[in-house]
């Protein structure tokens, strides 16, 4: 990142589409930021190995999973420092590749999957899908794959169902299995991802180890494969649409908007003297999070202990630095829908282009509160980036976030925030590049102490 993105808005927007690419699923994603991380200087740990003390101007990061957590220390740091904490996510709702998931069908061939979260199961119907994730070899090596465009989920013509139009209900369990081509052509999901192997192994280092793992991935067969966590994904690239280009169609916007935001932001943006600079990027959100890369499960608290025993903090120090502590839980929202107004609240009317969010909800399925949203002012007016407020219409179930999960696991004083979007859970949602910018500039202004 030689070019500074947060001063620059549309190289930041082409940067943000070029990390969704290169994220299919969130064990790319936290790819992406340790491959980032590790070439700006941020120090790679190994959760099985000692680490070393934390001093100012510290960086480093670790990787659980599909999750991420990096921190970068302010000058004057010491066993009692905050902090500063932006919180995300690197999951999407989608379709999980099933065990035994090869099988044919009246002349197909076809792939068993299985729902992941809540997406809307229409939005994936007759796209150029591919198949990405991460698979695990006989040796115990992790290894990413992704396809290109292999596989579809067909609608059924409308000849064949005069009422699609009227309304249009999807079996989850018979309609959504996408197909790969024809029958008795020995078609096999495992067989597609290891030909099309393009990750590699995380351990080792140098050319001459990069050579022999490219020589041992390409002898590499199916029946090698002995785990797999991979998952259907839109091979459609990020797009700037608009009459002024203004608006940004991608997949997964929820919530790599947050995540790369966070990474921008941690990377260009010096910390206050005598805190700490943070990126939790957690896995399974859209599952709950109750995992142990989930913002429920204990990989934030597990590294907060160990960069404070690098500190020496005691229990008191501990305590002490987790109350002067913030978390910005970004994830994004709702933007006012033209097509279904009567969906939101009548007066809070959130729209695409005019600022990234608060989230509000008297209920706490959003953590903010009135010292959160005095936080989200000061950082608004030291980004010169205008916000603006998300509350639910109280007909409609409001979502949650990892925000309430965070302060509730940790303690720790907690805003919600994000971009406003249209479509959100569909295979492709829509946001406002002004918005998207604006979040990064803000979380800049959170690490530097705004």
């Amino acid at each position: 990142m030689a070019r500074s993105l947060l001063q620059d808005r549309d190289t930041y927007i082409s940067a943000f589409g070029d990390f969704v690419s290169a994220s299919p699923s969130s064990y790319h994603a936290a790819g992406a930021l340790a491959e980032t991380l590790a070439a700006a200087g941020f120090t790679a740990h190994d959760e099985t190995a000692a680490w070393s003390p934390l001093t100012a101007g510290g960086r480093g990061f670790v990787r659980r999973d599909g999750a991420v957590i990096a921190w970068r220390a302010g000058a004057d740091v010491d066993a009692v420092s905050p902090v500063r904490v932006l919180g995300a996510h690197t999951d999407s709702p989608g379709f999980v590749v099933k065990p035994r998931p090869d099988f044919e069908s009246d002349g197909w061939a076809q792939v068993g999957v299985e729902i992941y979260g809540g997406p809307l199961l229409t939005s994936w119907l007759d796209r150029d899908l591919g198949f990405a994730g991460r698979i695990v070899t006989r040796d115990g090596v992790e290894h990413l794959v992704r396809t290109g465009a292999v596989a579809r989920i067909p609608q059924l013509a409308i000849h064949l169902d005069r009422d699609a139009n009227k309304a249009m209900t999807l079996d989850r369990q018979r309609h959504t299995q996408p197909i790969i081509g024809i029958a008795g052509e020995d078609l096999s999901v495992l067989s597609l991802l290891v030909r099309e192997l393009g990750g590699g192994a995380r351990s080792g280092s140098g050319r001459g180890r990069a050579a022999a793992r490219s020589a041992a991935r390409a002898a590499l067969t199916a029946e090698d494969v002995v785990g797999v966590d991979v998952r259907l994904y839109d091979t459609q690239a990020p797009q700037r649409i608009g009459a002024q280009a203004e608006l940004f169609a991608s997949p997964r916007l929820d919530n790599l908007t947050s995540t790369y935001a966070g990474l921008v932001a941690l990377l260009e943006t010096e910390p206050d003297p005598g805190t700490i600079s943070m990126v939790a990027a957690f896995d399974h959100e859209e599952l709950g999070s109750n995992t142990r890369s989930g913002a429920a499960g204990p990989f934030l608290a597990d590294v907060l202990d160990r960069l404070r025993a690098g500190l020496d903090a005691t229990g008191e120090d501990s305590a002490r630095a987790l109350a002067a502590s913030w978390c910005l839980s970004a994830d994004a929202g709702h933007s006012v829908h033209p097509n279904y107004p009567e969906k939101h609240d009548p007066r809070v009317r959130p729209l695409a282009g005019r600022g990234p969010m608060l989230k509000i909800n008297a209920n706490q399925r959003y953590a903010s509160d009135a010292h959160g949203a005095a936080l989200w002012s000061r950082l608004g007016a030291a980004a010169e980036v205008a916000t603006q407020e998300f509350v639910s219409n109280n007909t409609v179930p409001c979502g949650s976030t990892i925000g309430p999960i965070t302060a509730t696991r940790i303690g720790i004083r907690t805003v919600d925030v994000g971009v406003p979007l249209l479509s959100m859970h569909s295979a492709r949602e829509l946001g406002h590049i002004d918005d998207l910018f604006g979040l990064a500039k803000l979380t800049g202004a959170f690490f530097a102490g705004a």
